[in-house]
C-alpha cells in the first residue's frame, strides 16, 4: 500500500478509538447536570446517588478520552506535515482555543465533580458539574469548527513566504504541489473561519449524537440492573431520565440532520451525489433506501422512493440533484489540468469523486441506525408513559430490557458511520477543492514505518479497551453507593414517585 493510504488508515484508527470516548463524556455530562439540577429542587437523596454513581462511571471514560485523544496531535505532524504548514495558523487557533476555553475549563473542574462531594456545597458542586459539562461541549465546538473549515473553508486568504518577504495571493489561487512549504492559508476574518458554511449543522448533528450515545449508556446500565433485579429504584429513576432524555433529542437531531443535508447540498454536492448514488441528472431524483453502487457501470441498485431525494434536499419534488458525472464542472477541472480536451477531463472526472461505494454504505448505515435509535427512544417513552417499561415478570418486557442493554452500541456505531461519511466524502480532498489529501503527507515518512506504528497502536488499543471494559463491568457490579440492599428479583411493576421527595419511601 502507499504512504497515502497507510497514513490514511493509521488516522482513521486512532480517531475512530478515540471517538467512542468524547460523545459518552458530553451526553452523560448533560445527565449528569439533569440528575444533579434534579437533586438541588427536589432534596430527594435518590437523585444525589444517581449523580455519584454516573459520575465515577464519566470519570474512567474522561480518562480514556483523554490518553487516547493525544495521539492525533502527534500525528498531525509525522504522517501529515505538509498538511500541518500548510494550515498551521487557522488549524493551530481552533486547536489554541479547544485548549484554552474548553480542556482547561474541563479539567479545572474536573477533580471538584470527581472528589468535592463531601467537601464543598450542593450549589457548588453543581456549578463545577455544569462547567465539566460545558468544558466537553466546548472542546467538541473547537474541534468541530477545524474540521468543518477542512470541509467549507472560510474567512482566510492564501500567503506566499519567501524568506521574510509574505505577499498575498489572489483570491481562487490554485494550489499546486510545488507550493507545498511555501504558500499556507492564514486567517483573515478569526469569525469568518469559526462561522464557516458548515460549522453550525456541524456542531449541532455531531453534539445531539453524542447526547444520544450517553442516553443510551444510561438506558442500557439501567436495563441490566432492572432484569438483575438490582438497584430497583436506581435503575428506574436512570431509566426514566435517560428515556426521556432520549426521545427529547432525537426530535431535536431530526431536525438538525434535515439542516445538515442541505448544508451538504449547497456546500458539498459532490459529496451528497456520492451518498445518494446519484450519477445522472434528472428531475425527481429518486432516493435509495438501500442496496449497492455499481461504480463499474456507474448505477445504484436497491429500493427507491421516486422524487423523494429531490424533496429532501430542496424540499421539492421535481427539482434535480446533481449527478457526479456532472461533477466537477469543465472549468474547474480545466483549471488545474490545462490543456486537456473535454474528453480527457470527463475521463479524470472520477479521480475527483470520493469512493463512491464506501460512502454510499457508510451514510445509509447511520440512517438505518438512527432510525432504530430513533424508534427504540420513542417505544420506551411510549412504554414507561403507559407503565410497562418496568413489568420485568413481562417476558416481551424483558426481552425488550435486554435489547437495550446492548442497544448502547447502536449510537456509537452511528456515530462512527456518520464520520466516516463525512471524511470520505469530502476526499480526494484534504481541505476541500484546495489541497489533496496527498499532497498534505510528509515526504519524510514511509510505508514501513506506518505499518509499524499502525500494528503498535491495534495492540495498544486493544488493551485500553479490555482495560476500560473490565474496569467499566467492575463499577456496574459494584452498583450505586447507599443502595437501600434491595437486591430482590423484579417479578412485577416498581412504583413509586421518583420525582418528590416521598419518592425514598415508595418502594
Amino acid at each position: 500500500m502507499s504512504v497515502e493510504i497507510l497514513s490514511r488508515i493509521q488516522f482513521a484508527l486512532t480517531i475512530s478509538f478515540h471517538f467512542l470516548y468524547p460523545p459518552m463524556t458530553i451526553g452523560l455530562g448533560m445527565l449528569l447536570v439533569l440528575m444533579e439540577g434534579l437533586y438541588l429542587k427536589t432534596k430527594n437523596p435518590l437523585f444525589h446517588q444517581l449523580a455519584h454513581f454516573w459520575t465515577r462511571v464519566f470519570g474512567l471514560i474522561f480518562s480514556i478520552g483523554v490518553a487516547t485523544g493525544l495521539v492525533m496531535e502527534f500525528e498531525f505532524g509525522t504522517n501529515w506535515a505538509a498538511y500541518s504548514r500548510f494550515v498551521g495558523d487557522i488549524f493551530g487557533s481552533a486547536l489554541a482555543a479547544e485548549g484554552i476555553f474548553a480542556f482547561f475549563l474541563e479539567s479545572g473542574f474536573l477533580a471538584l465533580l470527581l472528589f468535592g462531594w463531601d467537601k464543598v456545597g450542593p450549589k457548588t458542586h453543581f456549578f463545577a458539574t455544569c462547567m465539566v459539562c460545558l468544558g466537553s461541549h466546548f472542546s467538541a465546538i473547537w474541534i468541530l469548527i477545524a474540521n468543518s473549515w477542512m470541509q467549507t473553508p472560510a474567512g482566510f486568504h492564501l500567503e506566499r513566504t519567501a524568506g521574510d518577504v509574505h505577499s498575498r495571493l489572489p483570491e481562487g489561487y490554485i494550489v499546486q504541489a510545488s507550493d507545498l512549504g511555501h504558500v499556507r492559508a492564514v486567517v483573515d476574518n478569526f469569525w469568518g473561519m469559526i462561522a464557516n458554511p458548515s460549522s453550525l449543522d456541524r456542531i449541532c448533528h455531531v453534539v445531539f449524537g453524542a447526547w444520544l450515545v450517553g442516553a443510551f449508556l444510561v438506558m442500557s446500565i439501567s436495563a441490566w440492573y432492572l432484569l438483575n433485579g438490582k438497584h430497583l429504584k436506581f435503575a428506574k429513576t436512570s431509566m426514566t431520565i435517560a428515556v426521556c432524555f432520549a426521545a427529547f433529542t432525537t426530535i431535536l437531531q431530526s431536525i438538525s440532520a434535515d439542516s445538515t443535508a442541505r448544508g451538504v447540498v449547497r456546500n458539498q454536492p459532490i459529496k451528497l451525489a456520492s451518498i445518494e448514488g446519484v450519477y445522472e441528472t434528472h428531475d425527481y431524483t429518486p432516493m435509495t433506501l438501500f442496496g449497492w453502487v455499481d461504480t463499474k457501470k456507474q448505477t445504484v441498485h436497491g429500493p427507491q422512493i421516486p422524487a423523494l431525494l429531490s424533496f429532501l434536499c430542496f424540499h421539492n419534488f421535481k427539482q434535480p440533484v446533481q449527478g457526479l458525472l456532472s461533477m466537477p464542472s469543465d472549468e474547474f477541472l480545466a483549471a488545474r489540468n490545462p490543456g486537456l480536451s473535454k474528453e480527457k477531463l470527463a475521463e479524470i472526472r472520477p479521480n475527483y469523486w470520493p469512493a463512491v461505494g464506501a460512502v454510499f454504505q457508510t451514510y445509509h448505515l447511520m440512517i438505518a441506525i438512527g432510525s432504530a435509535v430513533f424508534g427504540l427512544s420513542f417505544l420506551a417513552l411510549t412504554l414507561l408513559w403507559r407503565g410497562w417499561l418496568f413489568r420485568a415478570d413481562n417476558p416481551l418486557i424483558r426481552g425488550l430490557l435486554w435489547i437495550y442493554v446492548f442497544a448502547v452500541i447502536a449510537p456509537q456505531l452511528c456515530m462512527q458511520a456518520g464520520w466516516f461519511t463525512a471524511e470520505m466524502g469530502r476526499q480526494p480532498w484534504i481541505v476541500y477543492n484546495m489541497l489533496k489529501t496527498s499532497d498534505g503527507l510528509s515526504r519524510a515518512v514511509h510505508a514501513h514505518q506506518v505499518v509499524f506504528s499502525i500494528i503498535l497502536f491495534a495492540l495498544i488499543y486493544t488493551l485500553l479497551f479490555i482495560t476500560f471494559i473490565y474496569l467499566l463491568n467492575r463499577k456496574i457490579q459494584h452498583g450505586p453507593d447507599d443502595d437501600e440492599g434491595h437486591h430482590t428479583k423484579a417479578s412485577g411493576p416498581i412504583d413509586g414517585d421518583i420525582f418528590t421527595k416521598k419518592g425514598r419511601a415508595s418502594e
